[in-house]
């Protein structure tokens, strides 16, 4: 396993493995790596013959200062674990070497953008198409690896690829959760223990709601997830919504054209949790 820190060296890197025929596949991450990441590069490993992980905290997505200051970083760490997995190459830049000077792109993803994350973190998803076309270009992935717990994240780079006329594959990979449930998630380690062990019920009710929603109607299941999960005195549901997992719309019955998935986001404390379930209707 090889770490460039310069676009130079990774174009160089990539392309020496190019030429020796090898299908490149591309985890982009934000470090504070897990289980979650570390099985991206495993089914890309099943893909591809040359994996490419970027570790890189990209300052334009987050639109709180605070969060972006929370956020772990532990590169030694890291490196270790990408260490036990399949990956070739790590591509692991500086701010200013992403960012020589301000990126001012401004990127349209219509409704698919203004629901949500979209709603909750203005300019969020223009700073992820910002650092992941740029990722794109200087990587040229034939395949790139996404979770989907960042659901709407995954919808809207695969429109970033139609709209760059790329024929970049965009594979989905599962949730991987903690034993009781929790979504794998950097920010988990950020939480109390007391915050820990609350936050567990977000996925036991999404997973206790497919049960549900033979007998509720999408509305009445949306409220009941919230009243559950605000229970606790240490969540907060910033939003349960139940769309189309093709457009992003409201689902208003369970007669959808396409599949229907439930996307969450819950305060606790001063940490911003995500997560999603799909129903099968």
């Amino acid at each position: 396993m090889k770490l460039v820190r310069t676009i130079k060296d990774l174009n160089l890197a990539v392309t020496e493995a190019r030429s020796k025929g090898n299908k490149i596949g591309f985890v982009p991450t934000m470090g504070a790596l897990h289980k979650g990441h570390l099985s991206l590069v495993e089914q890309a490993a099943k893909k591809c013959t040359f994996v490419v992980v970027s570790i890189f905290v990209n300052p334009t997505q987050f639109n709180d200062r605070n969060d972006l200051k929370r956020y772990p970083r532990d590169l030694n760490r890291d490196l270790e674990l990408l260490r036990s997995v399949p990956c070739k190459l790590v591509f692991a830049p500086e701010v200013k070497e992403m960012y020589p000077n301000p990126d001012t792109r401004k990127f349209n993803f219509g409704p698919l953008e203004e629901v949500m994350e979209g709603t909750h973190r203005p300019g969020h998803f223009n700073g992820v198409a910002q650092i992941v076309s740029k990722l794109f270009d200087f990587v040229k992935p034939d395949c790139a690896f996404f979770g989907q717990k960042d659901f709407q994240q995954l919808v809207i780079i695969k429109e970033l690829v139609h709209q760059m006329n790329t024929n970049i594959e965009i594979i989905p990979c599962p949730i991987i959760r903690e034993n009781d449930g929790l979504a794998m998630s950097s920010r988990n380690q950020l939480l109390s223990k007391e915050q820990r062990k609350s936050a567990a019920l977000i996925s036991k009710v999404l997973f206790e709601s497919r049960n549900k929603a033979a007998s509720f109607s999408v509305n009445e299941l949306k409220k009941w997830v919230i009243d559950e999960i605000n229970k606790s005195p240490l969540l907060d549901v910033e939003y349960f919504d139940i769309v189309d997992d093709i457009r992003l719309e409201p689902v208003i019955s369970w007669k959808p054209e396409n599949g229907v998935v439930g996307c969450i986001a819950v305060q606790c404390g001063a940490i911003r949790l995500i997560d999603n379930i799909t129903y099968n209707h």
